[in-house]
């Protein structure tokens, strides 16, 4: 089965009330992880990755080619979505020319103007090759592989210029941030989110930085315009944890038990549960 874009999945979550999983991968074992936890659910998918995750994985077509490798050798019937997470503008660029399906341009920290021009240039290049695209307008707090943001809340004039440009969904700045959140965190800005779904009732909306946000606010997120939801610490985390007790109980010195395909299984399953635990609150439906 070959990718697909990401325009009909998230225009029928938005219009479903309901949001689809975009959860990054690291490496074979997450791919493989995240193919499984969808294909279990049978639900539609968004695979992403970093520029950072990218280059230490050894470039985009790998990425490319190593999803699409695991979706035929594992038999993955769900719809796969191929997707750059925070593309500068030449990463955007390259992954379209290497066969992704959906791209990221995240011009947040360009000068609005100098954003609204790349991302008109990626919306028209993408387009022409059936690829869907998100853009990002106010920054996402934290940081994620080099990609600093202040925790801007998006300005509701700008992601309308950026909305009209024609891109598929839109990330925007409404408290979230990425990585862990901090005990002074002040929750979503549930009033901005409102404005910015009641200027563009239509569009997809994205929350980065969505491992930590409490599910109660998500889930009303979600009700309220958010339609792709991005997952990657929790995974992490999950992944470190289930690697740690393998280790702290000595199961890596019991027999061929430091066999890396025995030592990295706990973490692999881990990151499979979790993300069957988050399709099952976010309300993904079942692939048709």
């Amino acid at each position: 089965m070959s990718f697909v874009n990401g325009s009909e999945i998230f225009s029928a979550a938005r219009k479903g009330h309901y949001a689809v999983g975009a959860f990054n991968t690291n490496n074979l074992e997450w791919t493989r992880a995240i193919l499984k936890g969808a294909q279990e659910k049978n639900v539609p998918v968004l695979i992403q990755v970093s520029m950072g995750a990218a280059k230490y994985m050894g470039g985009y077509k790998l990425v490319r080619d190593l999803v699409a490798s695991e979706m035929e050798a594992m038999n993955i019937t769900v719809p796969v979505v191929m997707h750059l997470d925070h593309g500068n503008y030449e990463a955007a660029k390259e992954c379209i020319e290497a066969g992704f399906s959906s791209v990221m341009f995240d011009g947040h920290d360009l000068p609005f103007e100098e954003n609204l021009a790349k991302t008109k240039e990626i919306v028209e290049l993408a387009h022409a090759k059936g690829i869907s695209v998100e853009a990002e307008v106010g920054s996402i707090g934290g940081e994620e592989d080099g990609v600093v943001g202040a925790g801007e809340l998006a300005d509701v004039e700008e992601a309308k210029q950026i909305a009209a440009l024609g891109v598929d969904y839109l990330a925007c700045g409404i408290g979230n941030i990425h990585g862990q959140y901090p005990e002074n965190w002040k929750g979503l800005n549930f009033d901005r989110l409102k404005e910015l779904a009641d200027a563009m009732p239509d569009m997809p909306l994205v929350l980065h930085g969505g491992s930590g946000i409490p599910q109660e606010q998500v889930v009303k997120a979600i009700s309220m315009g958010v339609s792709k939801l991005n997952i990657n610490t929790e995974c992490q985390i999950a992944f470190a944890e289930a690697t740690r007790k393998y280790i702290e109980e000595g199961k890596d010195q019991q027999g061929k038990g430091y066999d890396p395909r025995k030592l990295l299984a706990p973490g692999t399953q881990a990151i499979t549960d979790t993300v069957e635990e988050i399709i099952d609150w976010i309300g993904t439906p079942e692939a048709k």
